[in-house]
């Protein structure tokens, strides 16, 4: 992936274990053992239900987890770095953009970044969507979970 550009169309990772296997797998484990419990409401089918729910509740929280972490460093990130990029009347105004907007932001260079930010402070570009959208130069984000 490091080696392709990316832009709005194109710059979602897909982990082919996870997106294709892994989550499948454990989707259908669940269904199959709630068919299971359906048909045979035992006790053993009903610990095998909560077995499987509880395995894919868990793997779902031990992917989000992480995510939530790497929004927390992006927001970091751009916070730093838009306070290098910002004119001086919109550098005392980045607390004020939303850790939405500060993920969207981080596609952007450095030249589209200061006018991406003002629109997003106006309410023209309300989310992460919205300023994607908006990016005409796309600055690839080759490190993200």
């Amino acid at each position: 992936m490091a080696d392709q550009a990316q832009a709005l169309g194109t710059h979602r990772r897909w982990v082919p274990a996870w997106h294709f296997f892994t989550v499948p797998v454990l989707v259908g484990n669940v269904v199959v053992v709630v068919m299971r419990f359906v048909r045979d409401p035992s006790i053993i089918n009903g610990w095998a239900f909560l077995v499987a729910l509880a395995l894919l509740i868990g793997l779902v929280l031990s992917r989000n987890m992480p995510l939530r972490a790497q929004d927390r460093i992006i927001r970091l990130e751009e916070r730093i770095r838009l306070q290098r990029v910002l004119p001086a009347d919109l550098r005392g105004r980045v607390d004020e953009l939303t850790t939405d907007q500060l993920i969207g932001l981080r596609f952007a260079p450095d030249d589209e970044a200061p006018e991406l930010a003002r629109r997003a402070l106006s309410g023209d570009l309300k989310t992460r969507t919205d300023i994607k959208r908006a990016i005409k130069g796309w600055r690839a984000d080759h490190m993200r979970v």
